[in-house]
C-alpha cells in the first residue's frame, strides 16, 4: 500500500489531474458526466486500484469546503436576477421545505428496510443517513445543465440552479442537529436557534458581504487586472469564514453574496467571471478526486444492495413526493415541468462531504453511511446524471436553442449593456426574403458575423443568406429578441452578456 508523501504529492496529484481533465473530454463524447469520471479517477488512484491509501475525512471535508465556497460564488455570479426573481418563492421553498420532506421520507423508508439487511440504525440513524443526503448538489446540477447548454421553459434552469445553490444550509443543519441528538441530545430549542442562525444570518451576511465585495472591487484600482481575482477569491474565502464563525451559514452566504456580485457594475467583471469558471473547474476535479481517494471499492459491495434499494427510492419516490408537494400551491410549472424538477435532483458532491461530518464526530455506524452515500451518489450521477438532456426533450421541457456551443468568444467592453446571440437560419426566417435587410429584426438590434461552411464574414444589408447560417447578433433587448425568434421558431441562443 502507498502512502501519499511530500515527495510523490505533485507527481500523483499532476497525474490525476491530466487523467481527469482527459476524462472530461471523452465524457462529452460517451455523454457519461465528467464528474463521474473524476470520481473514478481517485476510486482508481486509491487503496483499491493503485494503491495509495488515503483516509483522512477531515482533509477530505476541508477540501469539500474550499471546492464548494468557489463552486457557489462562481454560480451565483452567472446567474442572472431577471431569471431567479420569477421562481424566488419556488426555490426557496425547494431549499428548505422541500429538503426536509426528503429527508423525512426517505429516513422513514430506511428505518423500515435497514433490518431486513442486518445493520442496526435506529429512527435517528436513518433519520441522519437521510438528511445528509437530502440536498442537490450545486456542483452537479450546475456543471451538468450548463455543459449541456440546454434551453429550459418555465424558468426551470433558473429555479434547479437557485435551489441547489440555496438548499446546502438546510441539509447541513439537519446534519448537525442529528448528529448532536445522537451523541448526547438536543432541546428543541438550540435546534431551531440553530436553524433560525443559520438562514437568516447566513442570508443577511450574504447580502451584506456581497456589497462589500462590490465596493472593495470597484475602489481597489490595481495596476494588474488579475490582481482583481485574487482580490475575489480572498473574499470568498473570508465570506463562508467570517459567516460561519459568526454562526451563520457560510455556504449560503457565499451564493447570495456571489449572485449579488454578478449583478452588480463591477471592475473587469466578465474577466473575473471567466477566471472563476475555470477555478471553479479546477476545484470541482479536485474536490471529486479526493472523494474519490477516501472511499473503498470494496466497501460498497457488501451494501450494494441496500443502497440500491434506497436510492431507487429517493430518485423515484421521495424526491419527486417532495417536489409535488412544495410545488402544490404554486401554479408556475406544468405537470411536466414538476417531473423534471424532480428528476434533476442530483446527488454530488456535497453528500459525500456531508457524509463525512459523522466520521469526523465518530458516529455509530459512520462508515456504513459513507459507503451507501458514496454508491447513491454514483447511481444518481450515472442515471440521472446522464438523462439531464434526453429527459427535458422527453418531457417536451427543452426550448428553441442553447442546444449548441459556439466556437466563438466574443468580449464586450464592461461598460455596454448588451447581449450577443447566435441565431440559426432557417426557412421560416427567409420568408421575407433571403437578404440582410429582410430580415425582421427588433430595434437595437445589429448582425455583426455570419458563420457558413465553416467560415466567417461581416454583411451588409444586400449580403445574401442560406438556410443553415449562422447569424452573431448583438442587441440592447434580449427579451424582444428571443421573442422575436420564439415566433419564429428560429433555434438561438446567448453567446455572452454584460451586467
Amino acid at each position: 500500500m502507498r502512502h501519499i508523501t511530500p515527495e510523490n504529492i505533485l507527481l500523483v496529484g499532476s497525474g490525476m489531474l491530466l487523467a481527469s481533465v482527459f476524462a472530461g473530454k471523452m465524457s462529452s463524447r460517451f455523454g457519461i458526466p465528467s464528474l463521474l469520471l473524476f470520481l473514478g479517477v481517485g476510486m482508481i488512484m486509491g487503496s483499491d486500484g493503485v494503491g495509495y491509501h488515503f483516509d483522512n475525512a477531515y482533509t477530505t471535508q476541508f477540501v469539500g469546503i474550499m471546492a464548494l465556497s468557489v463552486i457557489l460564488f462562481s454560480g451565483g455570479a452567472d446567474t442572472r436576477f431577471s431569471e431567479v426573481r420569477p421562481v424566488l418563492r419556488e426555490g426557496i421553498v425547494l431549499a428548505t421545505l422541500g429538503v426536509v420532506l426528503t429527508a423525512l421520507l426517505t429516513g422513514a423508508f430506511i428505518w423500515r428496510v435497514s433490518g431486513f439487511f442486518g445493520f442496526d440504525l435506529g429512527f435517528a440513524e436513518s433519520l441522519l443517513l437521510a438528511s445528509v443526503m437530502s440536498s442537490t448538489d450545486s456542483a452537479s446540477v450546475f456543471a451538468l445543465l450548463r455543459s449541456k447548454g440546454l434551453s429550459l421553459r418555465e424558468n426551470l434552469r433558473a429555479t434547479l440552479e437557485l435551489e441547489s445553490g440555496s438548499n446546502d444550509p438546510m441539509a447541513y443543519i439537519l446534519t448537525v442537529v442529528l448528529i448532536q441528538y445522537i451523541q448526547g441530545g438536543v432541546s428543541l430549542d438550540s435546534a431551531f436557534l440553530m436553524f433560525f442562525a443559520q438562514i437568516v444570518l447566513g442570508a443577511a451576511l450574504g447580502v451584506f458581504f456581497g456589497y462589500v465585495v462590490v465596493w472593495l472591487a470597484n475602489r481597489a484600482a490595481f495596476d494588474n487586472a488579475s490582481l482583481y481575482s485574487v482580490l475575489i477569491v480572498a473574499c470568498v474565502l473570508f465570506i463562508f469564514s467570517a459567516t460561519d464563525r459568526l454562526g451563520g451559514n457560510g455556504y449560503l452566504a457565499v451564493y447570495v453574496s456571489g449572485l449579488l456580485f454578478g449583478n452588480s457594475k463591477v471592475a473587469h467583471l466578465r474577466n473575473t467571471k471567466r477566471f472563476f469558471s475555470a477555478f471553479a473547474w479546477l476545484w470541482q476535479i479536485i474536490m471529486f478526486l479526493t472523494l474519490g481517494l477516501l472511499v473503498n471499492p470494496s466497501e460498497l459491495l457488501p451494501v450494494s444492495v441496500f443502497a440500491l434499494l434506497i436510492g431507487v427510492f429517493l430518485i423515484l419516490l421521495g424526491r419527486p413526493l417532495s417536489v409535488l408537494l412544495c410545488l402544490a400551491p404554486f401554479k408556475t410549472y406544468s405537470a411536466r415541468g414538476k417531473l423534471y424538477i424532480s428528476w434533476v435532483g442530483l446527488r454530488g458532491a456535497v453528500p459525500i462531504i456531508f457524509a463525512t461530518y459523522p466520521l469526523v464526530a465518530g458516529v455509530t455506524e459512520a462508515r456504513l453511511m459513507f459507503n451507501v452515500v458514496f454508491f447513491i451518489t454514483i447511481l444518481s450521477l450515472a442515471v440521472q446524471g446522464m438523462t439531464v438532456a434526453k429527459m427535458a426533450f422527453w418531457l417536451k421541457v427543452c426550448g428553441k436553442g442553447e442546444n449548441a456551443k459556439s466556437n466563438l468568444d466574443f468580449e464586450l467592453p464592461d461598460e455596454m449593456k448588451s447581449v450577443i446571440s447566435e441565431i440559426d437560419v432557417t426557412e421560416t426566417l427567409l420568408s421575407g426574403g433571403d437578404t440582410l435587410a429582410s430580415l425582421s429584426l427588433p430595434p437595437k438590434t445589429l448582425v455583426i458575423m455570419v458563420g457558413r461552411g465553416g467560415g466567417y464574414f461581416i454583411p451588409g444589408g444586400a449580403s445574401k443568406l442560406c438556410k443553415g447560417d449562422k447569424l452573431f447578433v448583438i442587441s440592447h433587448d434580449e427579451s424582444n429578441l428571443k421573442s422575436v425568434c420564439e415566433k419564429l421558431n428560429v433555434p438561438y441562443y446567448t453567446m455572452g452578456e454584460n451586467s
